[in-house]
């Protein structure tokens, strides 16, 4: 009886160990709350993250001069100059902030509707759970689909400005709406990471890229016209 019970403990020890391997582990540097608070300096160059196979990543550029986009090892990065959006697909940029993970599997896609990001923060934590995913640690997830409605923003800060807004972030450089267009989205949930990689009134982050490849950025608000289709980590 007694071995059988030391097995069961032991048993029990190493499947914890073998589930715990397959959250995927989330990276970040810098802090939106030191940045809110002017320090908007380079924290990471993009190119010395070690491991960019299957590499999902968003930020800012150093000195919050465009927006951060990697998408399964490939960038598609945005900048806002002279007022016009360009692209770049440098794995070489500074960011003031960085948020990344290795995601080699993810699930089967979920059909998902929603009118708003509040409400796509409910399904994405519900769906977690379901899917066996430990909620209380951030968890990067994927959206697909052509029924897509955006407000965006690309970042274009004077760094002559020392007050900084969530506003004045958003209407520094360029922004615009998208209504019904395919586009991929790129996000991470937490609800440990509020003014650190998430605004302190939401708990999840996005950006975004169109299928052609001509405009990417920041995701300030969110809404499906039908259905499009979730994905999180494969366990």
């Amino acid at each position: 009886m007694r071995n059988l019970i030391s097995f069961l403990i032991v048993f029990l020890m190493v499947s914890c160990k073998q589930e715990a391997k397959h959250q995927v582990n989330v990276s970040y540097a810098g802090a939106l709350k030191n940045m809110m608070s002017g320090d908007i300096s380079k924290k990471i160059l993009t190119d010395t993250i070690s491991d960019k196979t299957n590499l999902y990543a968003l930020g800012a550029y150093e000195d919050l001069k465009g927006e951060i986009q990697i998408f399964n090892g490939v960038a598609l990065n945005s900048k806002a100059i002279n007022s016009q959006l360009t692209l770049n697909d440098s794995m070489n940029v500074a960011a003031s902030l960085l948020v990344y993970a290795n995601v080699s599997d993810w699930s089967e896609s979920i059909s998902i509707s929603f009118a708003s990001k509040s409400a796509l923060e409910s399904l994405i934590i519900n769906t977690a759970i379901k899917s066996g995913l430990d909620i209380e640690k951030p968890t990067p997830f994927l959206l697909e689909g052509d029924a897509f409605n955006i407000d965006w923003h690309v970042i274009d800060w004077d760094k002559n400005d020392t007050v900084h807004t969530h506003k004045k972030h958003q209407e520094s450089g360029v922004n615009g709406t998208i209504n019904s267009r395919k586009i991929s989205v790129l996000g991470f949930y937490s609800n440990k990471h509020k003014a650190v990689f998430t605004h302190h009134s939401t708990t999840i982050h996005m950006h975004f890229k169109t299928e052609d490849n001509l405009l990417a950025g920041h995701v300030d608000e969110i809404a499906t016209k039908g259905t499009i289709t979730l994905k999180l980590p494969k366990k």
